[in-house]
């Protein structure tokens, strides 16, 4: 659940992250993103810290993105009118990933729930959303959902803390971090710092997403930069970690013209929403779950060495293209090319042999499953 670069390099109204300033004196490479003037590697340079993410620890910053709690009676109740997930049944504590939904049962952004204790007999929900739709996600709920609170929390900005090594690194500062299993959230206080903790994250590692007060935000990314085990992480590896995590990009992967279930993503939805319904397009998305979809989003290896990025047609061995490609690149942990892209289901079975073209030739792929590269993510002492 990211967003979609802006290309523009001149763009004068590019928005600043709290962290800007520490991306530059880190040697960092700025690029727009999403209305931003973000870090897109340091350095180290993208391979190198990709591959330090996987071995130990990697701090991004994605304080572009949207983050605000939801408040109101029965505020879990009313968010399931805009979203397929279960929201109703999450625990103080806890997560989930769920999308906004139109009425064709089509995705207009992806976002991440946390429900925090009740507190005068109204509920409260943390809502993160991405950077580039966050705008328009605000807009929306607040025009559907008039009836509640939401407080859009621009002052706090967002780092997340990735790698194997992430639960010992926030340990050493916070010990109760350390076990905190997978999709779970709790406010925390050490030292002057006020912090949202998720334990979640977007590369398939194990690791956090720390919201911090702004005005805290650069001193508290310096302590975990303190550690030997943390490098700083740009949107380059951002990138390619989520790729091999086989984890959808929204304006790439998915967007408003699919679904979750063509998408990979009928796991978000559970039996009780997909009966009951009660969200927009759930019609459609009962139908394609009884029925199956034409298309599905599916891996993809590639042989030799050129990728196949987004855009690329794909076809079968006879020349017939049956889909694109809508993420693609180097893997580094595996070093080859990758990609993701929708096929027709009558070609999405693993094993099934296909062509990418690429400026006019064609590249031998394979459909496999996905994460590309398994998910490491911390369940629990």
């Amino acid at each position: 659940m990211t967003d979609s670069p802006i290309l523009s390099f001149a763009d004068p109204t590019l928005a600043h992250t709290p962290l800007n300033g520490l991306h530059r004196k880190l040697g960092a490479r700025m690029i727009p993103f999403a209305h931003y003037d973000m870090p897109v590697n340091y350095p180290t340079g993208i391979l190198a810290e990709h591959l330090h993410t996987r071995a130990k620890a990697g701090l991004f910053d994605v304080s572009h993105m949207g983050q605000a709690i939801l408040e109101g009676r029965n505020a879990a109740l009313r968010l399931e009118s805009l979203v397929p997930g279960d929201i109703q049944s999450l625990a103080p504590g806890r997560i989930r990933y769920t999308q906004f939904l139109n009425d064709k049962g089509n995705i207009l952004d992806d976002l991440m729930v946390a429900r925090l204790a009740d507190g005068d007999a109204r509920e409260r929900l943390f809502l993160v959303v991405n950077a580039d739709t966050k705008a328009r996600d605000f807009g929306h709920i607040g025009a559907r959902l008039p009836d509640l609170t939401l407080t859009v929390l621009s002052d706090r900005a967002l780092v997340a803390l990735q790698g194997p090594k992430a639960g010992a690194v926030l340990g050493r500062h916070l010990p109760s971090a350390a076990t905190m299993p997978f999709m779970s959230w709790r406010r925390e206080q050490t030292g002057d710092f006020d912090l949202f903790i998720s334990r979640c994250g977007y590369t398939g590692e194990d690791g956090f997403e720390i919201s911090v007060p702004s005005r805290q935000a650069a001193s508290f990314a310096e302590l975990l930069l303190a550690d030997a085990d943390v490098w700083p992480i740009g949107l380059g590896a951002r990138d390619s970690l989520r790729l091999e995590a086989g984890l959808c990009l929204y304006g790439h992967d998915i967007d408003s013209t699919t679904n979750p279930i063509e998408a990979g993503l009928a796991w978000s939805i559970s039996k009780r929403r997909s009966f009951e319904g009660g969200f927009p397009g759930d019609r459609q998305i009962w139908l394609t779950l009884q029925n199956g979809c034409a298309r599905r989003l599916v891996g993809l290896l590639v042989e030799g060495k050129v990728p196949a990025r987004e855009g690329a047609p794909i076809t079968t061995l006879e020349e017939r293209v049956i889909g694109r490609v809508t993420s693609g690149g180097f893997a580094p942990s595996l070093a080859r090319p990758i990609s993701m892209g929708y096929v027709e289901t009558s070609h999405a079975t693993p094993g099934t042999k296909l062509h990418l073209l690429v400026r006019g030739k064609a590249l031998a792929a394979e459909v496999t499953t996905m994460p590309f590269v398994p998910h490491r993510y911390y369940r629990g002492p």
